[in-house]
């Protein structure tokens, strides 16, 4: 099959990237992204013993990165913070933003969940570059 004919959605979720190239793209070492994995924040596909990344994994490590190094939170604090926060508190959402979004409405279930596209309408944002988004679908697979 020709890489052209696949859809984006499918491409995006490709493992292609070995260890060392998803660390260059990052701008990380290999040792950082074992650390990651070890701490359960990203899962890389596996093909004998080495690791690949997709392009959805490249864009979590780059949101985990940004928590990390600019937001000044520990690993142990993204693990908190994903499993006990709300989308809206770590995408520090404005009130307004809040009271027109479902998720913060129905507290029971993330947004993508509930509408997948809420913070498209609302912001411009997909799901898919969505921190907390990523987390889960990173750690579910």
């Amino acid at each position: 099959m020709n890489p052209a004919e696949i859809p984006e959605d499918k491409r995006s979720s490709m493992p292609l990237f070995p260890i060392g190239v998803a660390a260059e793209l990052v701008g990380t070492t290999d040792q950082t992204l074992r650390l990651y994995e070890k701490h359960g924040l990203v899962k890389p596909a596996r093909r004998n013993k080495n690791r690949y990344y997709s392009e959805n994994d490249i864009k979590w490590l780059r949101c985990l990165r940004d928590l990390i190094h600019e937001k000044k939170i520990s690993i142990e604090g993204v693990k908190k913070l994903l499993n006990y926060a709300s989308c809206w508190e770590i995408m520090e959402c404005s009130e307004e933003r809040r009271s027109n979004c479902s998720s913060f409405i129905e507290r029971n279930k993330p947004c993508w969940e509930l509408n997948r596209m809420i913070c498209n309408q609302e912001s411009g944002r997909l799901c898919d570059d969505c921190v907390v988004f990523l987390s889960r679908k990173m750690v579910q697979r």
